[in-house]
């Protein structure tokens, strides 16, 4: 073969280094067909290394490169810009993870995982020899979005992408705006209310012409891929109209903001449903909110004076499903603290926590509430307040960490439950869109840090607490964060596509539908060809998964970079 490939093993900061001897994995592929130099580097991914890598590329006229380094799903992106740049196709370069799949997998065996990596790297060579140049393939974009949900998040991007110059279809399946946030009543910082933050939001909606608001509207069918999907909506549900109506749209890209759910106690937990002064936070928020303000607070036609807040209901559990902390309850059940002063008086608190996380400024309103008289109380995780009723009185018992363990029994008007963030129940968005969830069941984006928002599907953005529990705040940046990415998407009306897609050799496929039963993403459909009906892959649907190939039972089947000479040629490698 003509190849000239240019080789570089990375220590990674010692993350390799540590458990693979680098020098000796070096030394065993330096001299493989077609290696015509091979390096080690401390940080293959820094900047210096890059900048070496495209000199090297040039100088020595090289056709390919391997980089043995961390897992592609951080850097494969980084190392094609390098052969860009460079002036070398970006699919010459392959990628060999000798992290995850050597360095840490057998850190207790050095010698062990350095065999591995020197087999992983010469399989990566194996491949490079049989890549090929490929260009990436353009298609035209709709410059227009579809927003999934009217909460803070959907609202504040939709403004973010309207003044961005783009189109935008605001869904929401309710008849107003605004989600959870009309009912969170104060929000810090600012001392804004939920209502009054909605109301000026939904004046900027009314006053963006490129903003089309579609309430108590849900999504039927969603086809067609990144640049052009094609939406059929339903008009009109849940508002007594006669009929429901429905229309389609066209849009370059999705981005879904749809919220959550407040968890809902079992019954009993805590006494809810089963002591009849046992309620949830929101609960207390709109009993907060229709009382009289300098009236005493009354539920059931009682007095409240004392009030007993048991935190995490939901959230950080250690039986239950939700291991995670929602983030949002402990400065929401402060703030309510305070509101329920400054509205109705003097009013004894008990906060009865797992630990309070009022992070950030947040911090702030814990000190008030403290200065305020409000008393914490902090449980252990595995031994839990018990809330029982006797002659009409409702006790609290817990054992207080701070005081050493110290049993500690209140009784009070009116227990409180700060319940979390669960996701919402509705599953048809993400069924439709073949969104992925993560194990707490919220949507899941690529990489929490380096692709916060973006999902696996192209086009298909995520933002707000859909993905995860989050504050306000931490809600409209997320966002702005994704209408950013969407409108990349969409702004430049061409977009390229990766050309890494599966292809169908015509004269030995005879359609049996097997591949496009297995394909996740409806891109293999039956055509006659040459006087016979065969699979065809539509190329911008297709995403490169290989799902069809397994199934083909006459082989007609390649993945572009992945063909059968390449993957043959690892196994090759990789078997002795």
């Amino acid at each position: 073969m003509d190849k000239k490939l240019g080789v570089y093993i990375c220590a990674c900061g010692g993350n390799i280094s540590d458990y693979v001897d680098i020098e000796k994995v070096r030394e065993a592929v330096k001299d493989e067909d077609c290696v015509l130099l091979a390096r080690t580097t401390m940080f293959a991914c820094g900047d210096s290394n890059q900048k070496e890598m495209e000199k090297d590329i040039q100088e020595n006229n090289l056709s390919g490169i391997v980089v043995a380094s961390c897992s592609p799903k951080l850097h494969l992106t980084t190392f094609r810009s390098v052969s860009e740049r460079a002036g070398l196709n970006k699919y010459n370069y392959v990628h060999a993870n000798i992290r995850e799949q050597a360095s840490w997998a057998h850190s207790g065996n050095k010698q062990g995982a350095t065999e591995k990596a020197i087999h992983l790297v010469k399989a990566a060579i194996a491949k490079a020899r049989f890549a090929k140049s490929l260009e990436p393939t353009r298609i035209k974009s709709q410059k227009s979005v579809a927003i999934i949900g009217a909460g803070v998040a959907g609202i504040k991007a939709s403004i973010a992408l309207s003044n961005m110059g783009d189109n935008v279809y605001l869904i929401e399946r309710e008849n107003k705006i605004g989600g959870k946030l009309a009912s969170l009543g104060k929000v810090f910082p600012g001392n804004i209310t939920g209502e009054d933050m909605i109301a000026r939001l939904n004046e900027e909606v009314k006053n963006e012409d490129r903003i089309t608001l579609l309430t108590s509207t849900k999504i039927k069918e969603c086809s067609g891929n990144i640049g052009d999907f094609r939406i059929r909506l339903q008009d009109n549900i849940e508002t007594g109209e006669p009929a429901v109506s429905e229309r389609e749209i066209n849009v370059g890209s999705i981005l879904v903001a749809t919220g959550f759910e407040s968890y809902t106690p079992s019954e009993g937990e805590y006494g809810y449903k089963e002591i009849d002064n046992v309620i949830t936070l929101p609960e207390f928020r709109d009993l907060i909110k229709n009382g009289k303000e300098g009236k005493e607070l009354v539920f059931k036609n009682r007095k409240i004076r004392d009030i007993a807040f048991i935190y995490c209901v939901g959230s950080r559990q250690i039986k239950g499903e939700n291991k995670y902390c929602s983030r949002y309850c402990c400065s929401a059940a402060i703030q309510s603290s305070l509101d329920i002063k400054e509205r109705f008086g003097d009013v004894q608190v008990y906060h009865f926590t797992k630990g309070v996380r009022t992070y950030g400024s947040q911090e702030l309103k814990y000190a008030e509430a403290s200065r305020s008289g409000d008393i914490f109380i902090q449980f252990p995780d595995k031994d839990e307040p018990v809330v029982s009723s006797e002659k009409g009185v409702t006790l609290i018992k817990a054992k207080d960490i701070l005081s050493a363990k110290k049993e500690i029994e209140a009784a009070v008007d009116l227990v409180v439950l700060v319940t979390g963030m669960v996701p919402d129940s509705d599953k048809s968005v993400g069924s439709l869109l073949k969104l992925p969830r993560g194990r707490d069941n919220f949507f899941n984006e690529i990489h929490m840090k380096l692709r916060p928002v973006e999902t696996v599907i192209d086009g298909i953005t995520i933002a707000g607490t859909c993905q995860g529990p989050k504050g306000v705040m931490e809600s409209v940046n997320s966002a702005l964060s994704a209408a950013v990415k969407t409108h990349s998407f969409v702004s430049k009306g061409e977009l390229e596509l990766s050309p890494i897609v599966a292809y169908t050799d015509v004269k030995t496929c005879e359609w049996c539908g097997a591949c496009s039963e297995a394909c996740p993403y409806n891109a293999i459909s039956k055509s006659e060809e040459d006087g016979k009906v065969v699979a065809i892959v539509n190329k911008t649907t297709c995403k490169g998964c290989g799902m069809c190939l397994p199934v083909c039972d006459s082989d007609s089947i390649e993945l572009t970079s992945f063909t059968n000479n390449e993957i043959e040629s690892m196994i090759e490698i990789l078997a002795n």
